[in-house]
C-alpha cells in the first residue's frame, strides 16, 4: 500500500483525496490545507489524518499530490522531493522555468519521481487521437469555459490553454519557430480570453483559443492530415475519425470511426498511472520535463501578448 498525502484540498485537491481513497493500491495517509477546517472536513469524508503542519506529513507518506495555488507549487513540491518523496504536482508545473528546472534536478538527485498533472493526457479521447495521429498538418483547438473564481492567480493561458499546448507538443516532436498571440482581460486583471497561432519546425500549424468567460463550455480538439480528419470532444470523451479511402471501382469514400468512453474518469486514470510509476519506479507518463516544455511555450505566448499590448 502506497501512503499518499494531499496538499491543498480545494476545488481540485478534494477530488485527488476522493480518488486515492477509492484505489486499492493506495492508502490516504492524510491531507493538509491552509484552512484547517477544510482539511478536517476532507479527512473526515475520505479518511486519513488532517495534518496541522505540512512538515508533519513528510514522514508519514511515500508520495503526495500537490494541488495548491501555482505560486506555491515550487516551495511545496521541493520540500517533499528534498525528502525523497515522489510528487505529482498540478499544472502548470511552477510559475517560472528556473523553478521547474530546480524541481527536475532535485527529483533526479534524490531518486524521486516528479509527475505533472496534465490531466487531458489521460482522457481516453486523447489516447484515441494519439493512436491515429501521424505527422499532423493543422490543429484547431477551442477550450471555452464559464467564469470561476478558481485559479485567478494565473491567466487563461496557464490556467486552460496549457492543457492543449501539452497535447500539441506531445503530438509534434519539433519546436515552435513562430508564435503569434493576443489576449484580453475581461472580468479579471489578468488575460481571460486568448488566441495563439503556432508554427512548428515540422510545418505543423496550430491555432488555439482559450476562454474562461464563455457562456458555454466547449473543449474541442481538431486535427487535420492528408486524407484524414480527427475531431476530439474532451468533455464528452469522444473521438471521431474521418478518412478518405478508395472504394468500389476506385471511387473515393469517407470511412467514419467513432469511439466513446464517457464513463472513464481521466483523474482516476492519471492517479492510477502515478501510483504505478511509484510502485514500479518507472518514468512517469508526464514527467517534469514535459511540464517544463508546456510551461515554456505558455510563457512565450504570454510574452507575445504583452508585446501586442505594448504596440497598442
Amino acid at each position: 500500500m502506497i501512503r499518499l498525502g494531499i496538499i491543498g484540498v480545494g476545488a481540485l485537491g478534494q477530488h485527488h483525496a476522493r480518488v486515492y481513497a477509492s484505489l486499492p493500491s493506495a492508502r490516504l495517509a492524510g491531507v493538509y490545507d491552509v484552512d484547517p477546517a477544510r482539511a478536517a472536513e476532507i479527512a473526515g469524508r475520505h479518511g486519513g489524518r488532517a495534518f496541522a503542519h505540512l512538515r508533519d506529513m513528510i514522514a508519514e507518506v511515500d508520495a503526495v499530490s500537490v494541488a495548491v495555488p501555482t505560486v506555491d507549487h515550487h516551495r511545496v513540491a521541493r520540500a517533499f522531493l528534498e525528502a525523497g518523496k515522489d510528487v505529482l504536482v498540478e499544472k502548470p508545473i511552477t510559475t517560472t522555468l528556473d523553478e521547474a528546472d530546480d524541481l527536475i534536478r532535485l527529483a533526479a538527485a534524490r531518486g524521486a519521481l516528479l509527475q505533472v498533472g496534465h490531466i487531458e493526457r489521460f482522457n481516453p479521447a486523447v489516447e484515441a487521437l494519439r493512436a491515429h495521429s501521424h505527422q499532423p498538418r493543422f490543429i484547431e483547438v477551442h477550450r471555452l469555459g464559464s467564469f470561476s473564481p478558481r485559479s485567478l492567480d494565473i491567466d487563461v493561458v496557464l490556467d486552460l490553454m496549457i492543457h492543449d499546448l501539452d497535447i500539441v507538443l506531445s503530438l509534434d516532436g519539433s519546436e515552435p519557430v513562430q508564435v503569434d498571440a493576443v489576449g484580453v482581460p475581461v472580468l479579471t486583471a489578468k488575460v481571460d480570453i486568448a488566441n495563439a497561432r503556432l508554427r512548428f519546425a515540422s510545418g505543423l500549424i496550430a491555432n488555439l483559443t482559450a476562454s474562461r468567460v464563455s457562456a458555454e463550455k466547449i473543449r474541442k480538439f481538431r486535427v487535420f492530415f492528408p486524407r484524414t480528419y480527427i475531431s476530439v470532444d474532451f468533455a464528452a470523451r469522444e473521438t471521431q475519425v474521418y478518412r478518405l479511402e478508395d472504394g468500389i471501382a476506385g471511387q473515393p469514400e469517407i470511412a467514419i470511426e467513432r469511439t466513446s468512453s464517457p464513463e472513464e474518469e481521466p483523474l482516476k486514470r492519471q492517479l492510477d498511472s502515478f501510483l504505478q510509476a511509484v510502485r514500479d519506479r518507472t518514468r512517469p507518463a508526464v514527467p517534469g520535463e514535459d511540464g517544463r516544455r508546456a510551461l515554456a511555450l505558455a510563457q512565450t505566448i504570454v510574452g507575445r501578448m504583452r508585446e501586442q499590448d505594448s504596440v497598442r
